[in-house]
């Protein structure tokens, strides 16, 4: 939004707001403010632009689904993935995290079948799908963790948690991986890993029939941080040093090309890694938050990403971004 001049006068400003409450809340035409205001109807055109410029008034675009199916086929084209869900931009982040879990929410009703299995991620972001309130049709399906369980603070943004209100939503099962997610080093995770309970559990996520994963994108502010599992320091230098724009799943680390990235975060994660995803027939990669672009862009070269599920904005940026870098090669 523009900022308001400083020499635009308090009876201006009224006058400003007045006319652009009759002409866009009230519906009244230029015609009629004139009569109203006894000014002439160019100066009214010119007041409304001033209005506009001065950050009176606020023009926000509600993109036509015509529009977003448009966009959508690009991402189709240019990345080879089966489906993009794009969601209408909104005016916060908790609201477009929603509308965007609506559109995934409604995508899994339509394509889970008795008998499926669904491999399930952590985060903010897939939490929302499992919360969203909709009717669904019941079905025999089973959500199994991906990754292990995270501090108690991470609470229903916990992969266990969230496969146990998946099940509950559906009327079916979950199965908890009995692990935490992060360890201190490879040798604690190994020790997990070779645990047969954790095994069989990963074996069966190996073998879902879709994966409902979110992309994060490196901040020393990130929810990783903010639960202790890495520290700033940590994020920044796997930033700078390493390339890294993002995690996948909260698990593998990757740069803007899409390569997997060896970091000091790398190796303490137990869960599936970005290639275990890859024989999924269907991996469902979310994020909501307009701070994701670049994330997601490195997430989709992958090749991993299926269905994509993000904003209009983040799509839009994204292909600009790609259609950039492309050039610039």
């Amino acid at each position: 939004m523009n900022t308001m001049s400083q020499d635009i006068s308090v009876e201006e400003t009224n006058l400003l707001t007045e006319i652009s409450v009759a002409y866009y809340q009230d519906g009244a035409t230029q015609e009629e403010i004139s009569k109203k205001f006894a000014i002439s109807r160019a100066k009214v055109g010119r007041l409304l632009k001033q209005a506009r410029d001065e950050g009176i008034v606020e023009i926000t675009v509600k993109y036509h689904p015509v529009f977003s199916a448009k966009v959508e086929q690009r991402l189709i084209e240019r990345f080879n993935i089966k489906r993009a869900l794009i969601a209408l931009d909104q005016p916060n982040e908790d609201l477009q995290r929603l509308q965007v879990a609506s559109l995934v929410a409604n995508y899994l009703s339509n394509t889970l079948k008795d008998g499926m299995v669904v491999a399930i991620g952590q985060g903010r972001n897939v939490s929302a799908v499992a919360h969203h309130n909709g009717v669904i049709t019941q079905r025999d399906v089973k959500f199994v963790c991906s990754i292990g369980g995270i501090h108690p603070r991470g609470g229903q943004f916990n992969a266990d948690h969230i496969c146990r209100q998946f099940a509950k939503k559906y009327g079916s099962s979950s199965e908890t991986l009995y692990a935490p997610a992060y360890a201190v080093n490879r040798e604690q995770k190994l020790a997990f890993m070779q645990n047969e309970t954790v095994k069989q559990t990963l074996d069966l996520a190996r073998k879902a029939d879709v994966a409902l994963v979110g992309i994060g994108d490196m901040s020393e502010n990130s929810y990783m941080v903010d639960l202790g599992w890495f520290t700033p320091q940590e994020v920044v230098q796997s930033r700078l040093q390493n390339g890294v724009i993002g995690d996948f799943a909260g698990y593998d680390f990757f740069d803007i090309q899409g390569d997997i990235a060896k970091t000091v975060m790398s190796d303490r994660i137990i869960g599936l890694g970005l290639e275990e995803f890859r024989p999924i027939a269907e991996v469902v990669a979310i994020a909501s938050e307009s701070s994701k672009p670049l994330a997601l862009l490195g997430a989709l070269r992958t090749g991993t990403i299926d269905v994509l599920a993000t904003s209009v904005s983040n799509a839009l940026t994204i292909l600009n971004l790609d259609e950039q870098m492309t050039y610039e090669k």
